[in-house]
């Protein structure tokens, strides 16, 4: 049996070599990035900065690979059922680089370990579950604590809506404004927030699957790929510092199944006029389905 070629960190990136140089190449070597949350945005964000070569990364997920996650989730197969997602998703990134250096965090993201989920964190990336608002907040806070520049980019449908927030400039609960805002209203003024140009609304075939009251959304391979892709390329441009970083109250969204691409604005975040009106109705529309989930269930 011939013995495997010796890891070489550079060939193995070296397609890069073009897009940057091999000095930028070896600038992402050394940097160390955070995902919190390994599934469907997560699990990509780690393959594409893996592909990319970044070798360090904080990592965090207690959940395990079911079968409802085949339709998105990187690492979801029949051999991986039942098996942590941090484990399949570290072993895969090992196997594509065997230098990576990663941490792992099995418990999660919570207010005791954050603190060392980001230490040496250069960036983060945002790969927790739409409805986990509270590990979110305070991951958020921590990193604008900590002056570490964070990015999050949401699969909608069959695109991707995403916003940077960096060091100095507007934070992530000047943008959203969750504070005192009850539960259910959270997740719409974070919708919204997310993708004020709404790009995704116009193709939702059946309105009943995103149930707000379970916490369940529909959600596609589509939108977790580009959200990846998007992530990684905001992440190239902070850690190489170089390109123009589009920073919140600034968002991007494009919808490849619409074919189109907005660049939002939203000054004061959700306290902005407009989008507080498009609150307004979307809390209409939340009241109109939960009156209708009460009917059908009686």
């Amino acid at each position: 049996m011939s013995t495997p070629p010796a890891f070489d960190y550079f060939e193995a990136f070296s397609r890069n070599i073009g897009w940057v140089t091999r000095d930028e190449q070896a600038v992402l070597r050394t940097k160390r990035v955070a995902i919190a949350g390994l599934g469907g945005a997560g699990g990509d964000h780690v393959m594409a900065l893996t592909r990319l070569g970044i070798t360090k990364l904080n990592i965090s997920d207690f959940d395990s690979f079911a079968v409802p996650n085949f339709n998105r989730q990187i690492g979801a197969t029949m051999s991986t059922l039942g098996r942590p997602k941090i484990d399949v998703i570290a072993a895969m990134a090992r196997d594509i680089n065997p230098e990576m250096d990663i941490r792992c965090f099995p418990q999660g993201v919570n207010t005791e370990n954050l603190a060392d989920f980001l230490t040496d964190v250069d960036l983060y990336l945002d790969g927790l579950d739409f409805f986990v608002l509270p590990a979110r907040r305070a991951t958020f806070a921590a990193c604008e604590r900590a002056g570490i520049p964070t990015v999050t980019a949401a699969p909608l449908g069959m695109g991707t809506a995403y916003l940077t927030f960096m060091p100095g400039k507007m934070t992530f609960e000047e943008y959203f404004r969750l504070d005192g805002v009850p539960e259910d209203e959270q997740f719409v003024l974070f919708m919204l927030g997310l993708a004020p140009a709404r790009l995704q609304y116009n193709y939702v075939v059946d309105p009943a699957a995103v149930r707000l009251d379970e916490k369940r959304g529909p959600s596609t391979v589509i939108g977790c790929q580009l959200c990846a892709g998007v992530a990684a390329t905001q992440a190239l441009k902070i850690l190489l510092g170089r390109g123009k970083i589009l920073a919140a109250p600034w968002g991007l969204h494009f919808d490849a199944y619409n074919n189109k691409f907005a660049r939002t604005w939203r000054p004061w975040g959700n306290k902005n006029p407009w989008q507080r009106l498009l609150i307004v109705l979307a809390k209409r529309r939340l009241a109109s389905m939960r009156a209708a989930s009460a009917n059908n269930a009686s």
